[in-house]
């Protein structure tokens, strides 16, 4: 799949103020500082669509981008380390876990994980809950440049060796870096197909 256009559609901090749910949706969420903005802009083409910032915790709302005009990406507020209060996290964690149990239109949630780091406990919790509120999802190592490919792969066995406590079965997986733009393809295709399977499910839907 080849992303033309991409459009920033609105950002909303509840779920009611989201676009309404007419086409597939793919939402981007990772801990504080994972890369995430950076490898949307790089799937987009696109240097700015997504704010990059060295300061964590800057993505605050839900942020509807719409690509080729028949899907939304969706940016999504970082979890964990944020300077920002107590009672401000626990906000942001209530409208996206709203948001992700009411959102109809949602096809997958791609979780982002520092390749650079062995399994970090709040990102085992935050998958194990997607579990709990039977959420799709896959997972996606970042910054995968930043290391040798030896350590990239001990740390991703590591990471399923920890979820293998839990779950039975695993999602798909992808190793990405958005300065090399490794695994773009990989992932268009995977939303690509994803889509595709959207769409015969509405026709039947339909008949």
């Amino acid at each position: 799949m080849l992303i033309k256009t991409a459009t920033f559609v609105k950002s909303s901090v509840n779920l009611s103020q989201c676009p309404s749910p007419q086409l597939p949706e793919y939402a981007f969420i990772g801990r504080s500082n994972v890369g995430k903005s950076s490898l949307i802009n790089m799937l987009c083409n696109h240097s700015k669509l997504a704010k990059v910032s060295s300061t964590p915790g800057k993505t605050r709302e839900i942020n509807h981008f719409l690509i080729n005009n028949n899907w939304y990406l969706v940016d999504l507020p970082g979890y964990g380390y944020a300077r920002v209060s107590r009672s401000a996290r626990q906000k942001w964690g209530d409208f996206i876990e709203e948001y992700l149990k009411g959102r109809e239109n949602l096809q997958y949630l791609f979780v982002l994980i520092d390749s650079r780091l062995e399994p970090q406990p709040i990102d085992i919790e935050f998958v194990n809950h997607l579990g709990v509120l039977s959420i799709p999802f896959v997972i996606v190592f970042t910054k995968i440049d930043k290391q040798n490919t030896a350590q990239t792969q001990q740390n991703k066995e590591l990471f399923e060796k920890a979820l293998y406590k839990t779950w039975e079965e695993l999602p798909s997986m992808f190793l990405t870096s958005a300065e090399k733009k490794t695994g773009k393809d990989d992932l268009l295709k995977f939303i690509g197909g994803s889509n595709q399977e959207y769409r015969i499910q509405k026709k039947t839907d339909l008949k």
